[in-house]
């Protein structure tokens, strides 16, 4: 009886293991935005990479995402994702701010500081990305 309990309490322990790793699996899969209009993701860690576009938020493995928002969502996302400021530059009518997040790995150097949210503005609209915006916007 004491063999039985013992397996049971092991059997128990390593199925509770197996929901909690599948559990982190899945949200290292789930996309960091929500609510826009548009998604990318990026599957190599370069420009060069295959990139998937879709019109809802998708669960899989990336090396970078992005999404484009209907007006100024610049406060919103920063605060969402506890931001900080590491710069920002304005170049033909748009204004991009680089983050730091402690919710979003470990991010990519830009001008020698360590950048793991982009954020976009202009005409009305958000772009957003990490570790950065690839492509255009």
């Amino acid at each position: 009886m004491r063999r039985l309990r013992i397996w049971l309490k092991a059997a128990v322990q390593a199925a509770s293991a197996a929901v909690l790793a599948g559990a982190v699996f899945l949200l290292h899969l789930s996309p960091a935005f929500g609510g826009a209009v548009r998604y990318e993701y990026y599957g190599a860690p370069s420009s060069n990479g295959e990139i998937v576009c879709s019109e809802e938020p998708l669960l899989l493995a990336a090396a970078g995402e992005s999404a484009v928002y209907e007006g100024d969502c610049y406060e919103a996302l920063r605060a969402r994702f506890c931001a900080e400021l590491v710069f920002c530059e304005e170049a033909a009518g748009v204004t991009s701010y680089y983050l730091f997040s402690p919710f979003l790995g470990q991010g990519v150097r830009v001008a020698g500081e360590r950048i793991n949210l982009h954020i976009a503005v202009r005409d009305g609209q958000t772009a957003a990305g990490t570790p950065l915006i690839f492509g255009g916007f």
